[in-house]
């Protein structure tokens, strides 16, 4: 029996999904639980498994093309079985026989087929990875087309069908800032597009055409030594041509676009910030560093333990509201807010109010870690109770972060920095940092938020607290 190969939900926030690349061609056999293709979520990459054995027929969305949930995008069936019916239910070209060399190529642009989107169905999915093949008794309502780049065979990651190198626009800056030949590269990024790695790995082993600072490991300015001491770095940094060009949001993209419009606006924020002495926080990080042989405790791993106790102390802020009720949620559950290229993704340190500072710095940073490389789960960085972003290592004072619905509040960051104060009544200087937090007004109220925010400061400035 035939099976169709549709794009599946794969998160709740997911709409549709763009397929990055077919792992076997048509014409192939396939088994059941036979990775058959990578498609991007909103928030990761992830493979297909054929829940079916036979032969892929069809392929009816083409590497590079973005389609709604549901929508099918191959067959799987046995080489002599008639899919016809099947094919032109979902608006695709009809296979003209059961040789599997009449279809289109996987490597043929998206416009030689005409894929169409289905009503969303429910898929099933595979209980260890996401797959999305499902028995085909009934076909998909047909859908207008969708128009996408045409991508090309695996083996020429790099090119477009246009012929224009395919490159991330922070890959294509720090190339245009060093004088890198990007179409001499390799990409890694989806669909072979070359990525800011990519650069920086050419670069690590051929010197640059001209003279630049180098790039940082994070993607914010270069912060590399100028050409002349007393100028500032943009000095001596040439500028690239500037380019008009409009480039199809990435589903992660697409998915923060949604999300932030689904808060600012229905839920209502405020905001109160705070600054707090990081003096002794500072001390004591630098003391178990000293004394330990292990990965070493980061500021980040101190504002998340002591969020997590605050949280534990103030449950009326570990809160959501749902519907014209407010959960109390039973666990800290930690948003760590994650800059990637091109998105941004908040993985979930579970249960944190009840984990040690060790247990939460290593936990924290696998987190990090697999989310830079977008290899979490769904279930690592969904059902957050509340969130962190911190922009200090940006040099950023303070900032405003917007709530991730339904969690109730976030924590945005600053740097810590050197200030003068008034202690004792004198001016000295301490290390101060400063700390926002958003509030969903419908769950927490002012008071509340700052009794948390004061539980939160002093533990920052009495540190040992935090190891008891």
């Amino acid at each position: 029996m035939a099976t169709k190969v549709v794009m599946a939900q794969l998160s709740p926030t997911m709409e549709e999904g763009k397929l990055i690349e077919w792992k076997v061609a048509e014409g192939d056999a396939v088994a059941q639980g036979d990775v058959v293709a990578e498609i991007e979520t909103d928030k990761a990459n992830m493979d297909v498994e054929a829940l079916g054995g036979g032969v892929l027929r069809k392929i009816v969305v083409q590497a590079g093309e973005t389609v709604p949930v549901g929508a099918l995008i191959g067959v799987i069936a046995e080489p002599e079985e008639a899919i016809d019916d099947l094919i032109a239910a979902a608006g695709a070209t009809p296979v003209a026989s059961a040789e599997p060399a009449e279809g289109p190529p996987s490597g043929t642009p998206a416009d030689a087929v005409t894929p169409s989107a289905a009503a969303p169905v429910e898929p099933a999915v595979s209980e260890t990875t996401s797959a999305v093949v499902t028995p085909a008794p009934d076909a998909p309502a047909p859908r207008a087309p969708v128009a996408a780049a045409p991508a090309t065979p695996a083996q020429e990651p790099t090119e477009a069908a246009s012929g224009r190198t395919k490159a991330s626009p922070v890959a294509r800056r720090i190339a245009a800032e060093r004088g890198l030949d990007l179409s001499r590269l390799a990409g890694t990024g989806p669909g072979g597009r070359i990525v800011k790695a990519d650069v920086e790995t050419a670069l690590a082993g051929a010197p640059p055409a001209v003279e630049a600072p180098s790039v940082a490991a994070e993607p914010a300015a270069p912060s590399g030594p100028p050409t002349a001491p007393s100028a500032p770095a943009e000095a001596s940094t040439p500028v690239a041509p500037l380019e008009s060009r409009v480039e199809e949001a990435s589903q992660m993209r697409k998915a923060i676009a949604r999300r932030l419009a689904q808060s600012i606006g229905p839920v209502p924020h405020f905001f109160l910030t705070t600054e707090i002495d990081m003096g002794r926080a500072l001390e004591l990080r630098a003391d178990i560093n000293a004394r330990s042989s292990d990965g070493k405790i980061g500021v980040n791993d101190l504002l998340l333990k002591a969020t997590a106790e605050a949280l534990n102390r103030h449950p009326a802020v570990n809160a959501s509201w749902e519907d014209g009720s407010v959960r109390y949620h039973g666990s800290a559950d930690i948003g760590i807010a994650v800059a990637l290229e091109g998105g941004l993704i908040t993985p979930v340190l579970r249960d944190a109010g009840r984990k040690g500072l060790r247990q939460i710095s290593v936990e924290a940073r696998d987190l990090i870690g697999r989310a830079r490389d977008r290899k979490l789960t769904p279930e690592e960085y969904q059902g957050g109770t509340f969130s962190v972003s911190n922009l200090g290592m940006f040099e950023i004072d303070e900032f405003t972060a917007i709530i991730n619905p339904p969690e109730s509040g976030i924590l945005a960051i600053g740097q810590t920095a050197e200030k003068p104060v008034v202690a004792d009544g004198e001016v000295v200087v301490r290390k101060r940092m400063r700390v926002t937090m958003s509030c969903d007004h419908r769950v927490i109220d002012g008071a509340t938020a700052a009794e948390f925010l004061q539980t939160l400061q002093r533990m920052m400035e009495n540190p040992a607290v935090l190891l008891v």
